[in-house]
């Protein structure tokens, strides 16, 4: 069995993938493009999910399915990946603590005022009436109450906010005090104080995120963005900030990246920016490549019960 890696696995990954499954057949590379000479050959292909073209899967003769080491996969060939009937599994939920994580922490600067109080320590400025608030009693709403809404809502919890998600079936999930679907998306944007999108990028949620909501929302609130930048309709979301419509936004994610210098948000005082960073940890690799592990097992028995298995047909 050959397994095709395009991804930078670390050396012990590597030696640890190859001593647990010595029948099979590892090529280690760094790039799609230095992958391609070995593409025609490998029944099993590991993957970020950014560098696959249609010509590739087309290359790929005896591929049977593609491991993703993210969760993102707007840019997969899922057309092409369909028409060969191909498995597609990915690793979804590795992300779930870094990007909880990070979410609380913007919160808190946000609420704490970090910002203020960084430039009065650099200043040598001891003022004490920063006006700070505490987020206990509060509420956030998740977009995308999945694995990493679900995370996000865990660690609310802890802090004392009311939560409510927002997902396909409206059915209730762990850490959520109320979930809706997307007809009732308004209830959840009246309520809260913050808002936070998970969501993919997928047909259906492209600018979700748009006019209508931020003029829903409350006038205080923060949304936050750490999901995909094209489910968000960005003019939307300055105008909103313009106008008072909500008061802040916290964005990891854009429709264009890296963002351009000369785009609005990096200028505006209500915006924080990062560069897409929120799911990023030192354990992100490790993680994936126990997904990839079990499945593999799960492969090899010729089982079908796969972790994380991809609807081709919707691409998530």
């Amino acid at each position: 069995m050959s397994i095709l890696s395009t991804s930078m696995l670390t050396a012990d990954l590597r030696k640890e993938l190859e001593t647990n499954f010595t029948k099979e057949s590892f090529k280690f590379c760094s790039s799609i493009d230095e992958a391609k000479p070995y593409l025609k050959d490998a029944e099993i292909l590991i993957t970020l999910g950014e560098d696959l073209t249609a010509q590739d899967i087309e290359e790929a003769k005896t591929l049977k399915w593609i491991m993703i080491i993210s969760a993102g996969m707007d840019l997969m060939p899922f057309e092409a990946i369909h028409d060969k009937g191909i498995l597609v599994t990915n690793a979804k939920g590795i992300h779930k603590k870094p990007m909880a994580e990070y979410t609380m922490s913007m919160i808190l600067q946000y609420a704490r005022k970090s910002d203020v109080l960084k430039e009065q320590e650099r200043m040598k400025h001891w003022n004490r009436k920063v006006e700070m608030t505490e987020i206990n009693q509060q509420s956030i709403g998740v977009l995308g109450a999945g694995a990493i809404g679900q995370e996000i809502a865990r660690l609310s919890k802890a802090f004392g906010l009311q939560t409510i998600g927002l997902n396909k079936n409206g059915l209730q999930v762990d850490y959520i005090d109320k979930t809706v679907t997307k007809n009732n998306l308004d209830f959840l944007l009246k309520k809260v104080d913050y808002v936070v999108s998970v969501l993919p990028a997928t047909r259906e949620t492209h600018h979700f995120i748009s006019q209508k909501a931020f003029k829903t929302m409350k006038k205080d609130a923060v949304f936050i963005n750490i999901g995909r930048g094209q489910t968000l309709n960005e003019e939307a979301l300055i105008n909103a900030l313009h106008n008072g419509e909500i008061a802040h936004a916290i964005l990891d994610v854009f429709d264009q990246e890296p963002l351009p210098e000369d785009h609005p948000f990096w200028e505006m005082d209500n915006v924080t920016v990062t560069p897409h960073i929120s799911g990023i940890s030192s354990y992100y690799l490790p993680r994936a490549m126990d997904i990839f592990k079990q499945n593999l097992k799960i492969y090899r028995k010729g089982d079908n019960r796969f972790i994380n298995q991809i609807d081709v047909k919707r691409g998530y």
